[in-house]
């Protein structure tokens, strides 16, 4: 059987503007390799409530997981939760769990639990809520959406809450070989071999170093014994 697949949306103005570089996906990518899950898409969407509704409907059609980042602050631009609510046509309210996760964790502040940061409890009808060790705030999975924080710490902290939720596959696993020549000088050999191991991945990612030019080939696949033999041939043409 295949391994599940998934897309990431990320959303905010932030992100698109330049202001803030994105830490999230390549965080998420590396743990959906070692999951199982193989991620097939990145897609980045401005806070713009049509925009992410259409994306979220799209990309939960299209992968077995769609994984967000961003925009359930206490904001008015933290618009995700209205949106994939939305998205799934379920209404939006205050729920009680989160609100007492959010009441405890504000009271231990000694911090009022105001209407701003109420809004971090207001989760779609039947979602099962995603634990936030960092600050509390939770976020949600609804379906096949895992729909979580944007700040980098607090991401990573909920996808170690929801990963050992969800079943993965067979790991994805790599070795590199780097090749004191240019990818124009390999590229038949290496098409050739990738022919022949047609159930692994080939990539080729050429480098500028000191004026010299060279290529890292990275070969991907669930099998060790296939990535074995891949390299072997590999390091055969690379010495010719």
């Amino acid at each position: 059987m295949s391994n599940p697949t998934a897309a990431i949306l990320v959303i905010g103005n932030e992100i698109l503007s330049g202001r803030t570089r994105d830490a999230n996906a390549h965080y998420l990518a590396g743990e959906l390799t070692a999951k199982g899950i193989d991620l097939k898409e990145l897609r980045v969407v401005s806070d713009d409530t049509a925009a992410i509704v259409a994306a979220v409907n799209a990309l939960r059609a299209s992968h077995d997981h769609l994984f967000t980042s961003g925009g359930i602050g206490p904001t008015h631009d933290d618009i995700t939760a209205d949106a994939v609510a939305g998205a799934f046509g379920l209404p939006l309210g205050v729920r009680e769990d989160a609100r007492d996760i959010l009441a405890r964790h504000y009271a231990r502040m000694g911090t009022d639990l105001n209407e701003a940061r109420l809004r971090m409890a207001r989760v779609p009808e039947g979602a099962v809520l995603i634990d936030n060790p960092i600050s509390a705030a939770p976020g949600f999975s609804l379906g096949n959406v895992h729909v979580m924080a944007g700040v980098p710490n607090i991401f990573q902290a909920m996808v170690a809450s929801l990963l050992p939720r969800l079943t993965g596959g067979e790991p994805l696993l790599s070795q590199t070989l780097r090749i004191e020549r240019g990818e124009g000088a390999i590229a038949k050999p290496l098409a050739d071999l990738a022919r022949e191991f047609g159930d692994l991945s080939f990539g080729s990612y050429p480098f500028v170093q000191n004026g010299a030019y060279g290529t890292n080939i990275v070969v991907r696949g669930t099998d060790p014994t296939r990535i074995d033999a891949a390299m072997a041939r590999l390091t055969v043409i690379a010495a010719q």
